[in-house]
């Protein structure tokens, strides 16, 4: 049944609500960011301000080195993100394809790691990262989010993998390509889109990460934007710098809007990737 004018109308407009309250935080962000100060946080509440004033990201590079927070975050979250999926890539492959003994359970025990909460680990990771002498550092940081990321990445390109048709393969293998030949020339070009997504997300997952870093990582030349957004302070104890916050949020945030939305096809098509059968 193909739908009614009305149904259309009232399905743009349960889109337009759902996008409205998704976006309506980050646009408050964006709104504070371009506030004078005297009007960040004026009673009654001013939602317009009464002229753009980009004050507040001046201060926030004058108060904090946030050109080296991004930068480490960018160092991370690619280092991160290539690991991962190398990694990911590999494992998913050979518990789809080589049939493991003890696959299975392998990969309910991955499964089982990946549900502890970050609280629990945050110790132990000191503590190696401490005997390691990896404390400060941004390597410490890409050990700790790939370990992290892995059983994710794992179980969302073994799902992919099990739908490739392994005819394509034993048709490679006839042809005279070896096993890790199949895998790059033949089978990483099919899993494009779900190799893709996964990568995506594992940057965005490192990009946004307070937690660990803020555990291992006490000096500035190995600080992430999250972290570095929570040690703005004011000129007293008492005061928040929420103009300087916003702007923050803002520069942090526009660099993963604009990769989600320059790949958005591909997250799509690796996110729904099998989910119609042919």
């Amino acid at each position: 049944m193909r739908p009614t004018a009305r149904g259309r109308a009232l399905f743009a407009l349960a889109v337009a609500a759902v996008a409205a309250w998704s976006l309506a935080p980050f646009l408050w962000q964006l709104i504070t960011s371009l506030k004078p100060a005297a009007e960040v946080a004026a009673v009654p509440v001013r939602y317009w301000p009464s002229t753009l004033d980009l004050s507040s990201y001046a201060q926030m590079f004058r108060a904090r080195p946030f050109a080296l927070y991004i930068w480490n975050s960018f160092v991370v979250g690619v280092g991160t993100t290539a690991l991962t999926t190398a990694l990911g890539v590999c494992a998913a492959y050979a518990f789809s394809r080589l049939g493991l003994p003890g696959g299975r359970a392998a990969l309910i025990a991955i499964l089982g790691l990946s549900l502890f909460p970050g609280t629990v680990l945050i110790v132990p990771l000191k503590m190696l990262a401490a005997k390691a002498g990896l404390l400060n550092s941004r390597l410490g940081l890409v050990i700790a989010y790939t370990a992290l990321n892995l059983p994710f990445a794992v179980w969302v390109l073994k799902a992919f993998f099990d739908r490739l048709p392994k005819d394509i393969e034993e048709a490679a293998w006839l042809d005279g390509l070896s096993r890790w030949q199949t895998l790059w020339m033949i089978v990483l070009p099919l899993a494009a889109p779900a190799v893709a997504t996964t990568a995506i997300l594992v940057f965005i997952f490192s990009w946004n990460e307070f937690l660990i870093a803020q555990t291992l990582v006490s000096r500035d030349a190995a600080r992430t934007v999250p972290v570095g957004i929570a040690m703005l302070s004011g000129v007293t104890v008492y005061e928040v710098p929420w103009g300087q916050i916003a702007a923050a949020v803002v520069v942090t945030t526009l660099p993963v809007v604009a990769m989600v939305l320059a790949f958005q096809r591909r997250i799509v098509e690796g996110l729904t990737a099998g989910a119609v059968k042919g």
